[in-house]
C-alpha cells in the first residue's frame, strides 16, 4: 500500500520571498551598483569623499589614471546621475562633491564594504577554528571571564564592586562578537576592560587631556592617529581609539606602520575595540573619521570630522600620503590641547 501521509509541515519548504527587496527597489540599487562598479569611478569616489576641501576639482581627479578627459568627465557623469554627485563650474574648472543625502550611503561603502570585499576571511589555516570547537571554547570562557571580573574587583576597590564585574562582562561581549580567534580573548578583554574602567573613573575636568578616534572597522585610520598622538605628545596628551564595528584584526599594512611609530611590541599587541559610552564620556575630543554619526553627543565634548583616506584601500604611495595627512591634522589638534 502506498503510504499517502503528508509531511509534517516544519518539514515542508515555505519560500519567504515576501522578505526579499522589492522589484523596483532591486532595479534601482542594481542601477547604481552597475554605475560604480568601475575601479577608476570607485577611485574617484573616494577622493571626493576624502578630500579635506569637502570637495575636488577635476583637473585633481585626472591625475588618478591616464586617461583622456572626455573619459574622465564621461566616469564622473555617471556617477553624478545616480545621484552620489554634485557638481558646480567655477571658471575654467568643475568641482565634484558627495550628494549630503548620499554621504552615508558613500561612507558604507568605503569603509565598511569595501574593506571586507579584499580581506581574506580564511585567514591562517593554523589559526582558523572549527565552528563546534570555538562554541565549546566560548561556553569554556565563561567562568574565565567570572574570575576575571572578581579579581579586578578585590584589585579596583575604589570602584563598585558589581561596576567592575558588569564591565569585564560586557567588554568580554563586545569583543568575542568581531573575534576569529578565541585563544586571546580573555588578556584582551582583560586589556579593554582596564581601559574602560579607567575612563570611567576619569574626572575631565582636571588631568591629561585625551582624545578619542572613531572609524567604522578600528582597523585603519583611527589606530594610526592615534599612535601618532601618542608619539608626538609624549604624555601630554592620551589618545585612544574604537570602531562602530569592529574588525577581526588590525589591517597588515597599518600594522606595519604601528610598528614604525610604537615599536613592535606595541604593534603586535594593538587590536580593534568596540565603541563604548565610556571611552566617549572620558574623551575631552572625539574625532570621527568615516563613521558618521555612531557617537553619543555628550556635554563638554568637543566633536570633529576628519575626511581621511583608509589605508587598508590605498596604494603604497597613498598609504605614505595619508599617514603625512593625518600627522598634519594631528600636529594641529595637539596645538589646542596642549
Amino acid at each position: 500500500m502506498t503510504d499517502t501521509t503528508s509531511p509534517p509541515v516544519a518539514d515542508t519548504c515555505a519560500p519567504s520571498v515576501t522578505h526579499a527587496i522589492g522589484t523596483d527597489a532591486a532595479v534601482t540599487v542594481a542601477g547604481a551598483l552597475k554605475a560604480i562598479a568601475d575601479p577608476l569611478r570607485l577611485r574617484m569616489l573616494s577622493a571626493i569623499a576624502a578630500d579635506p576641501r569637502g570637495e575636488s576639482c577635476v583637473c585633481d581627479l585626472a591625475e588618478l589614471a591616464d586617461v583622456s578627459q572626455p573619459t574622465v568627465s564621461h566616469h564622473l557623469k555617471v556617477l553624478k546621475d545616480t545621484g552620489m554627485l554634485l557638481s558646480e563650474r567655477r571658471g575654467t574648472w568643475v568641482w565634484y562633491r558627495i550628494a549630503a543625502r548620499r554621504q552615508q550611503a558613500v561612507a558604507a561603502l568605503l569603509d565598511a564594504f569595501a574593506p571586507a570585499a579584499i580581506t581574506d576571511d580564511l585567514g591562517d589555516p593554523e589559526d582558523s577554528e572549527d565552528a563546534l570547537l570555538r562554541a565549546e571554547t566560548l561556553r569554556d570562557m565563561d567562568g574565565r571571564v567570572t574570575r576575571l571580573g572578581e579579581e579586578l574587583a578585590d584589585e579596583l576597590t575604589g570602584l563598585s564592586r558589581d561596576l567592575v564585574i558588569a564591565i569585564v562582562r560586557e567588554s568580554y561581549a563586545g569583543l568575542v562578537r568581531s573575534a576569529k580567534i578565541t585563544r586571546h580573548l580573555i588578556p584582551l578583554t582583560e586589556r579593554f576592560a582596564r581601559q574602560r574602567l579607567t575612563d570611567v573613573a576619569r574626572d575631565r575636568s582636571s588631568g591629561v587631556p585625551q582624545v578619542l578616534f572613531v572609524c567604522v572597522q578600528n582597523a585603519g585610520r583611527s589606530q594610526l592617529a592615534a599612535a601618532i598622538v601618542n608619539q608626538l605628545a609624549q604624555g601630554r596628551v592620551i589618545a585612544r581609539s574604537a570602531g562602530s564595528a569592529p574588525a577581526t584584526d588590525v589591517n597588515p599594512r597599518v600594522r606595519s606602520l604601528l610598528t614604525q611609530i610604537e615599536g613592535q611590541h606595541d604593534a603586535e599587541t594593538a587590536f580593534p575595540k568596540p565603541l563604548t559610552d565610556d571611552a566617549v564620556r572620558a574623551a575631552d575630543v572625539v574625532v570621527t573619521m568615516g563613521c558618521g554619526d555612531v557617537c553619543p553627543i555628550i556635554p563638554g565634548v568637543r566633536y570633529e570630522d576628519w575626511a581621511v583616506g583608509d589605508p587598508a584601500l590605498a596604494s603604497p604611495d597613498g598609504i605614505d600620503v595619508i599617514r603625512d595627512d593625518i600627522e598634519r591634522r594631528v600636529r594641529t589638534l595637539l596645538t589646542t590641547l596642549t
